[in-house]
């Protein structure tokens, strides 16, 4: 190994031209941390809000950008036993400051991540860890779905959306999503029970009785989508949003809301592990791109029509 390694920078904040390929320091892991040569890097919305966007979570560039990675562990720092070098892995880098994916290599908690399931290759792998941990978060940790249950997916064709999805399937719950009508045959494939096409219908109107709401789109969508709640039913929202408004309107309807923010998860990551080797789960990926295109995967993810999950891949 050199001493430096390509990554994706920017100096800027800007559109998705600001993005370049740099030589940057190669970092080394600290105690308790891996060393991972990065296969495949998946992007998520967050990427494109803090490559373009002020005063979110991370101070102004110069940064590298990323945090779903899947390689192969270069080496370990002190006190670390799970892996090993040679192992392969994936996993979430801490959001929102472990940062840095989109690189040759990556250092990481340990425990952000898991064992690859053998029969599932990097980029499927990469494209996986924050949107499917946001979903286990929403539906497993927070919501405790379970069998029989009736959960609603907002964006249900989206990135968190389509896995949560399958982890809501797989957890034995009826499964109703919203989605553009072209996407309906899709998520049909992917486990849904019910679709609804929300430039048509209105879901509060038409939907009752529900137990669990994932709410992808923010503050407005989740407040149309209390009264499909049964009494004591419970809002999980992604978004900030769950302000006095919202907590409000969810105590006249007599409903639940919590917010959520993913966080690096090793459990999680053993149980999305699990999921994905067993084929009960699997991330639609809707574009590969070498590093010298991530602009392009960007402009892609700036849509906000694509299907599935867009992965760089670092090989």
């Amino acid at each position: 190994m050199t001493d430096t390694m390509r990554a994706v920078s920017q100096d800027v904040l800007g559109g998705p031209e600001v993005l370049h390929v740099t030589e940057i320091p190669r970092p080394a892991p600290g105690p308790s941390e891996l060393l991972v040569r990065v296969h495949a890097a998946g992007l998520n919305p967050t990427d494109w809000k803090h490559r373009a966007l002020p005063g979110l979570f991370l101070p102004p560039p110069p940064f590298v950008l990323g945090w779903d990675v899947s390689g192969v562990v270069e080496a370990i720092g002190f006190g670390v036993t799970l892996f090993a070098p040679g192992d392969e892995v994936f996993g979430m880098l801490p959001y929102p400051y472990g940062h840095g994916a989109l690189a040759d290599y990556v250092t990481g908690p340990a425990r952000a991540f898991a064992r690859k399931p053998a029969g599932v290759d990097h980029v499927v792998a990469g494209a996986t860890p924050l949107a499917a941990l946001t979903a286990w978060q929403a539906l497993v940790d927070t919501a405790d779905v379970r069998a029989g249950q009736r959960v609603l997916i907002h964006a249900a064709a989206g990135g968190v959306g389509h896995l949560a999805v399958q982890i809501a399937k797989s957890r034995g719950a009826y499964v109703i999503g919203t989605a553009s009508a072209a996407k309906h045959e899709h998520l049909r494939g992917l486990g849904a029970d019910e679709l609804i096409d929300y430039r048509r219908v209105d879901v509060a109107g038409t939907m009752r009785e529900v137990d669990v709401v994932l709410d992808t789109l923010g503050e407005e969508n989740a407040l149309r989508s209390l009264p499909t709640l049964r009494p004591g039913g419970l809002l999980v929202t992604l978004l900030p949003g769950a302000g006095p408004r919202l907590r409000a309107a969810a105590d006249r309807h007599g409903v639940r809301v919590a917010s959520l923010l993913v966080e690096a998860d090793h459990q999680g990551m053993v149980a999305i592990a699990d999921l994905l080797g067993s084929g009960a789960l699997r991330p639609t990926i809707a574009g590969v791109f070498p590093p010298e295109e991530a602009a392009t995967a960007h402009a892609l993810g700036d849509t906000n029509r694509t299907l599935g999950k867009l992965v760089v891949s670092m090989v």
